[in-house]
């Protein structure tokens, strides 16, 4: 095995150990396999291209024009020409699935399931990324040093995602990896000098005596190899992940679940709250005498707030509880509650992968692939499941404490106060500040949140609008107290930011405020229903609703204390459906892009409300681009044949007239004969004379003696040119060619005559010839920099 090949094995496998740092993130790991494979196709192309050779950059643009139809073959084989030819579709596809994985990132934690293409594709697109870069400054460009750079940024990116646990391990293969191509680099340089230091020390017993440098770099492997081990032992563990920006609630995935992290269902929200159809989302049909007014389907709660917006965390998912299902976190035994049944229809082109339920349920019973988040209380779909056309039934406590109990509610677990009361630094002061203004003559937490909430429907002058921006930043919540105008996301991130101010544990809801009765007993919820709120923790009762946005939803009456003068209407009706505009829309439909699902839903138009295109037909410079496409795409696999043709012509149809025309016409008919007797086979050997490779022509192809004498004739005539002082011209020596071109065409199979004209081997002059090009391109320019640097005054 030559060093160049055990070279780029050895880069082959670094990559494989450091892609390996990978595997824990994604269940199950058998998308290694299939990298394992394109990454050799990939290397191998790598070999191929530097045994012809061609220049370094054009073998590095060979190995990513492979990688890309690998790549094309295997995840967009239908979207491209011929299954594997790229096209424009093709890049099209590839943007899409890179979205969904995103998404997919986003919405799964570790470890994520490999269903999901997008995920596949960033995966085994990676690595064919990494080694490349590998391959290109190891083996290519013949330093193995710095492809360590792309190897650690590999293992970096798994170890950042990673939860911890065995990361010292994958940084061992990762570093044995990476050792192997040093020391397999080494071993090359050495041997490219042959036996260094004629005394050197052997290894006793060895009869074909390794020599000590070999020896002396196989002790600094196991040195490196040692550190690799300790020294990761002694760096801070990098757990929580890249996306895990709080940290907060990460579960290990017990029960067979795995984890989940939700994606913000509040990302494209203002879109959503301004859509002219109120279609509808859910139909409903609770027990017969059920107050439907504090009717709130939650989808999702959103606890993290990093100082730009609230997400869920990620959480610990199991498998759905048989029967009831436990009791609420915080609820004691002394506060009234009902338990109230309700028949949930989704519609059919709502795909919403959380599923809207009151809270608390106490029990649900549906179909298909579930999984149950008990830090939530909520049901979140698993391989793809979601409620696009599903009939639930859900149980749920109707939960009403008393204002007295609130009030008295003792102080939370502390580890609970810690979780939900985390602020972040780049939170604005006037936030804290406000939230102590307002609270001033409050006695308790919940004096502080009713106060909150009076501010913020009532007192506080805030105008309901949903075409306000949603905003970002740190700025965003103080902006909006400020300008005093939003819609639902405002007045519930702003509540809840304000409430962890004051030391209340607080977080936001997303789902529906309640719908609309119908004449036939049911309740419908549309798009428009759609909202935002948030919970605010108090031990003995559990997360506890509260409504700022004014003008939706429903007032709790737990709200409103006896005799406390408050101004806050008593509202008991059902909110505006059809003329209220929506606080949040977490809604899809049959016609969502990868961004629409990325807020959990959609609400477009049906594909019949598109406008109809223009019925003019096809361009005329899209019927040009089909021809030129069709004309390339014929080009292309005929180029080399193409260029043989035209290099024959020329070759045999030169006529001289002075003894420089005479040299150069007697060599071309002499390389096209070469290259004829190449195409069939009679590889050129550039190390015989004219006299002796005419000798092999004749001999291996066979050829009658009056070819064989043409053949020499023509010998004799590039031996004139070559060594006479004055050479004489040589007639006939065309006609010479055509005869030895028909004769040892005519020695061979069918099937090398047809591939001596469709794919001659002689084609891959060309190749050198550009390669030569580049070569003399860069030493010219590498020539010119000195004495573009020179001070103008400066001779040379």
């Amino acid at each position: 095995m030559s060093g160049r090949v055990r070279l780029a094995l050895c880069a082959w496998a670094a990559t494989l150990m450091s892609a390996c740092a990978l595997l824990p993130l994604v269940r199950p790991a058998t998308w290694i396999v299939q990298a394992a494979f394109l990454l050799a196709v990939q290397s191998g192309v790598g070999a191929a291209t530097r045994r012809v050779p061609l220049a370094r950059p054009l073998t590095v643009a060979a190995q990513a024009l492979v990688a890309l139809m690998l790549l094309t073959l295997t995840f967009a084989r239908e979207q491209a020409v011929a299954g594997l030819v790229p096209g424009p579709d093709t890049f099209v596809h590839f943007a899409d699935l890179l979205r969904q994985g995103s998404d997919d990132i986003a919405r799964y934690a570790i470890p994520a399931p490999l269903e999901s293409d997008g995920i596949r594709l960033m995966l085994v697109g990676g690595v064919l990324i990494i080694g490349l870069a590998v391959d290109a400054l190891a083996v290519t460009f013949r330093s193995a040093a710095p492809a360590g750079l792309p190897l650690l940024a590999l293992y970096s990116v798994a170890a950042g995602l990673s939860d911890g646990g065995t990361d010292w391990l994958w940084f061992l293969v990762a570093a044995a990896g990476y050792l192997l191509l040093l020391l397999a680099e080494g071993r090359e340089r050495l041997s490219q000098w042959g036996r260094v230091f004629g005394g050197a020390a052997r290894v006793p017993g060895e009869e074909s005596g390794v020599v000590a440098p070999v020896r002396t770099g196989r002790r600094i492997g196991v040195v490196a190899l040692g550190v690799a081990l300790v020294v990761p032992l002694a760096l801070p563990a990098m757990n929580g992940g890249l996306l895990d920006g709080a940290g907060a609630g990460v579960g290990s995935g017990s029960g067979g679940g795995g984890t989940i992290s939700a994606v913000n269902p509040l990302v494209s929200l203002r879109d959503s709250l301004n859509v002219d159809e109120d279609r509808r989302v859910l139909s409903l049909r609770p027990e017969a005498d059920t107050d439907v007014s504090n009717l709130y389907l939650r989808i999702v709660s959103l606890d993290d707030f990093d100082g730009t917006t609230w997400k869920p965390s990620k959480r610990s998912i199991t498998a759905v509880p048989k029967g009831a299902f436990p009791t609420p976190i915080g609820l004691g035994p002394d506060v009234k509650r009902t338990e109230i049944e309700t028949t949930v229809s989704a519609a059919d082109w709502y795909a919403q992968d959380w599923l809207p339920m009151p809270y608390p349920p106490s029990g649900v019973r549906i179909g298909g692939n579930w999984r149950y988040e008990p830090e939530g209380m909520t049901l979140v779909g698993d391989h793809g499941q979601n409620t696009r056309g599903a009939t639930y039934q859900v149980k749920s406590l109707d939960v009403q404490p008393t204002a007295e109990q609130l009030a008295a509610a003792p102080e939370p677990p502390p580890a609970l106060t810690r979780e939900f009361t985390e602020l972040p630094d780049s939170l604005p002061p006037m936030v804290g500040e406000t939230a102590r203004q307002v609270t001033a003559n409050a006695t308790n937490p919940y004096e502080q949140a009713v106060a909150l909430q009076d501010y913020f429907a009532v007192t506080g002058g805030f105008e309901y609008d949903t075409q306000v921006q949603v905003g970002s930043g740190s700025q965003a919540i103080a902006r909006f107290l400020r300008d005093k105008q939003g819609f639902c996301v405002h007045f519930s991130f702003a509540m809840a930011a304000m409430a962890r101010s004051l030391g209340i544990p607080a977080r936001v809801a997303v789902g529906f405020a309640p719908g609309s009765p119908q004449a036939d007993g049911s309740v419908s919820v549309g798009l428009k229903d759609a909202h935002a709120w948030p919970e605010l923790y108090f031990e003995g009762v559990g997360w506890t609703r509260f409504e700022p946005t004014p003008n939706r939803g429903t007032v709790p009456s737990y709200t409103i204390p006896d005799a406390s003068g408050s101004t806050l209407p008593d509202t008991t009706q059902p909110s505006e459906s059809a003329s209220t505009s929506a606080s949040a829309a977490p809604s899809a439909s049959e016609t969502c892009t990868p961004q629409q699902r990325k807020v959990d839903g959609c609400a477009s138009q049906s594909p019949q409300a598109a406008p109809a295109g223009s019925d003019d037909g096809p361009k005329w410079y899209v019927l040009l681009m089909w021809v030129l496409g069709g004309l390339a795409a014929l080009a292309i696999p005929s180029a080399p044949m193409l260029w043989r043709l035209r290099a024959r012509a020329a070759r045999l149809g030169g006529h001289g007239r002075g003894e420089a025309d005479v040299a150069l016409t007697t060599l071309a008919v002499w390389q096209e004969l070469t290259d004829t007797a190449w195409d069939v086979g009679i590889e050129p050997d550039e190390s015989q004379t004219p006299r002796n490779a005419a000798a092999r022509i004749v001999r291996l192809g066979h050829l009658d003696p009056a070819t064989a004498a043409s053949v020499h004739r023509v010998a004799d005539a590039v031996e004139q040119v070559l060594y006479a002082p004055r050479p004489r011209p040589t007639t006939g020596l065309a006609d010479d060619v055509r005869r030895a071109v028909v004769a040892l065409r005519s020695t061979v199979s069918g099937t090398t005559r047809l591939r001596a004209v469709v794919a001659p081997r002689s084609a891959i002059r060309v190749v050198w010839a550009l390669s030569e090009w580049w070569t003399g391109l860069t030493a010219r320019v590498a020539q010119a920099r000195p004495s573009l640097r020179k001070p103008s005054g400066q001779e040379s």
